[in-house]
């Protein structure tokens, strides 16, 4: 597809955001940064393009106040505890029971063109002890509806805190009929001669770097990675692709006159 074409194609996705109340915190671009990824050696967690794209990917809804929840281990409404500070429009709450902590939004969100809807997580490459986000795909082209964000407790008797500002919802625009018309397969990597001989010299080369990284060879610990994926270079033919990302650029909501 030229640029042109492409610009096109995605300029097609709408999405707005319907505030209903005002003053609600207003849905953000993903952050880049992550706590974890931040205290590894060197911060080399952030050298893995995969996972940097992804933390930015989306946009987050975050708390307005600092709140805490426990569960404890009761399958009842009443298993979940909540100690909530002063806030009012991400609102936590015990709806479902079964260890799952209910957080509302008074945001109603709408989607163009008809078959996509929202992804909608917990903040990706975000642990959090004690409690995992759950996901779910919301049909948001025509619901007048608003969703819950929800996450279930991992374990009982432990308090999970949330600090305000922290993202606790992850959303973005989804293709989900894409999934049932798309064309699958399994073929041998050797079908492919091309593809093949890329793949093996990425594979020799990684070896190769690994052993004199491990041995300590001086250029290979100046150079720490690989950087083939990173910069999107083709290892085998040296080719760029024309699309390749650093991390993801979704637009700032902006409001209507």
């Amino acid at each position: 597809m030229r640029r042109a074409e492409r610009s096109s194609a995605e300029a097609r996705v709408k999405l707005i955001a319907y505030r209903l109340r005002d003053g609600a915190p207003e849905p953000q671009p993903g952050r880049p940064t992550r706590e974890w990824m931040d205290q590894t050696a060197q911060k080399y967690a952030y050298r893995c393009l995969p996972l940097r794209v992804a933390n930015t990917h989306g946009w987050e809804i975050c708390t307005d106040a600092a709140f805490e929840a426990r569960w404890d281990g009761a399958d009842d409404v009443g298993g979940v505890q909540i100690r909530s500070q002063s806030g009012g429009f991400v609102v936590p709450a015990s709806h479902f029971g079964h260890g799952v902590l209910t957080i509302q939004f008074q945001w109603l969100f709408r989607t163009e063109p008809r078959q996509v809807g929202l992804w909608v997580a917990g903040p990706p490459n975000w642990p959090k002890d004690g409690i995992a986000p759950l996901s779910g795909l919301v049909e948001t082209a025509w619901a007048p509806f608003t969703f819950t964000m929800n996450w279930k407790f991992t374990r009982p008797g432990k308090w999970v805190r949330f600090e305000e500002g922290e993202p606790v919802c992850f959303f973005f625009p989804l293709d989900y009929v894409g999934i049932e018309t798309a064309t699958v397969e399994t073929r041998a990597i050797e079908d492919d001669a091309e593809l093949h001989a890329a793949h093996t010299a990425w594979k020799v080369s990684r070896n190769d770097f690994n052993a004199r990284l491990a041995e300590g060879e001086a250029h290979a610990v100046a150079q720490k990675w690989q950087r083939d994926y990173f910069t999107g270079r083709d290892p085998f033919s040296g080719e760029r692709p024309e699309l390749h990302r650093f991390k993801a650029a979704p637009a700032t909501f902006k409001k209507s006159d």
